[in-house]
């Protein structure tokens, strides 16, 4: 890893760049994926399979059969696992319903707030090197408490044409009422337009590399919303001098190994710790199963030391990291100040595993800096927020007038009549 030290203001958005192509380098393969799939559905999407993951299928639709023998082959004690994972997520998205909000804004003038399910949402659950089915149960939890109608999974098959059996027995654990063995650009392309197997849908969740964000962001120009745009995954962690140079080196680990676009980064304002955890770094690699992984993404990240807290945390909101660990004596400074993250982890006992995994919270974040505007998902991502107002008799005499003259003000004059109609029948 790069040790960077005491790095001035003006060459933090070098030092903190990512390892990622842009949207530019991106688009013009996607729009013609996006082209073949809306002009030849399956027929299209058979053959980007084909061309994109070595496999030829008749029939990208999962089957019962195909659910029931996945559920065999995953073991008891990791089925029993997810279960609970599954019921600590559910716990803590629950605790997010809200109940209608009602207020008379002025006499006879009523409004109030009602949350309605997205009715058809379709869930990507990343496969290559590593199926999440972790994934599965942070979008399909989510979605079947808020009331989602249609559930649809997409996921890359592997060369024999299967999904992971944890992937199968999660989605049916969850509720997911149909799955497809479809992966990257054209997964996301049918999901925009629907084809004779796969359903379009309203709104698209999920993360993927650089070519599914890409697609999730194009897929907005049809229409379709996103949650957000969440690419390879990153880890920003703030140490000191207290900290566990093991501890960290591992939680550095746990994300490199993601990906060889992941990227993680250690800010710290101890140069001894930075120095111990770069020794860590090379030792526990050297026992990873996917070394050759992490060890790309770990070419693509740094250790940067400055001098004082103040400074790292104003470096840490400019990163805006997805995933942020604080291990400080001085934590507080950190919680109450931080800003621009999209999942933080405190303390030497709190691994950003635990979050990827089973503590409860979401692990579907935004990266790539889009921790500045946007949430990770939650309850709420499924959920349409919609308005509505009853107005009485007496209502409308409080507010009409108010209502005309800016109507009139903005040129609007069909706008005043509406009320002005009303009023008059009123005023008789």
């Amino acid at each position: 890893m790069q040790i960077i030290n005491n790095p001035n203001k003006a060459s933090w958005s070098e030092v903190l760049k990512r390892p990622t192509q842009t949207v530019g380098d991106i688009e013009g393969i996607v729009a013609q994926i996006f082209k073949a799939v809306s002009e030849r559905g399956d027929e299209a999407i058979k053959e980007f399979t084909n061309k994109f993951d070595d496999v030829v299928l008749e029939s990208h639709v999962v089957t019962p059969s195909e659910i029931e023998k996945a559920v065999q082959q995953v073991p008891k004690k990791l089925q029993n696992a997810i279960r609970l994972a599954k019921a600590n997520i559910e716990v803590f998205h629950k605790a997010q319903k809200t109940s209608r909000i009602e207020v008379e804004t002025t006499q006879g003038v009523t409004c109030w707030q009602e949350k309605r399910p997205i009715q058809k949402v379709g869930l990507y659950i990343p496969g290559g090197t590593a199926p999440l089915f972790s994934t599965v149960l942070m979008l399909a939890v989510p979605a079947q408490i808020a009331g989602c109608k249609a559930i649809v999974l997409c996921s890359p098959p592997n060369k024999q044409g299967e999904l992971a059996p944890e992937i199968l027995f999660a989605a049916q654990l969850c509720g997911v009422t149909k799955i497809i063995k479809v992966g990257g650009i054209q997964a996301i392309a049918g999901l925009t337009f629907g084809t004779k197997t796969i359903p379009q849908v309203y709104k698209i969740f999920g993360p993927g590399n650089q070519f599914v964000t890409v697609a999730k962001q194009i897929a907005t120009k049809y229409g379709v919303a996103i949650d957000m745009p969440a690419g390879p995954s990153e880890l920003l962690v703030v140490a000191d001098q207290y900290a566990n140079a093991a501890y960290v080196a591992s939680d550095l680990l746990s994300q490199a190994e993601h990906g060889t676009d992941s990227q993680v980064l250690l800010v710290s304002t101890s140069k001894q710790l930075i120095y111990a955890v770069s020794v860590e770094v090379e030792k526990q690699l050297e026992a990873l199963p996917r070394k050759a992984i992490a060890e790309k993404a770990i070419n693509n990240s740094k250790l940067i030391y400055v001098e004082h807290d103040a400074m790292a945390l104003e470096m840490i909101d400019e990163y805006g990291p997805e995933h942020f660990i604080i291990c400080c004596k001085n934590e507080k400074l950190y919680v109450d100040g931080i800003t621009n993250a999209g999942s933080i982890f405190i303390g030497d006992y709190t691994p950003e595993s635990a979050g990827d995994y089973a503590s409860g919270t979401n692990h579907t974040l935004p990266t790539n800096g889009f921790s500045k505007a946007y949430s990770g998902v939650n309850l709420d991502s499924f959920l349409k927020h919609m308005t509505f107002q009853k107005i009485t008799k007496a209502g409308l005499l409080n507010i009409g007038e108010t209502i005309e003259l800016m109507a009139e003000a903005e040129g609007l004059h069909a706008h005043k009549n509406a009320v002005s109609i009303r009023l008059k029948d009123l005023k008789r």
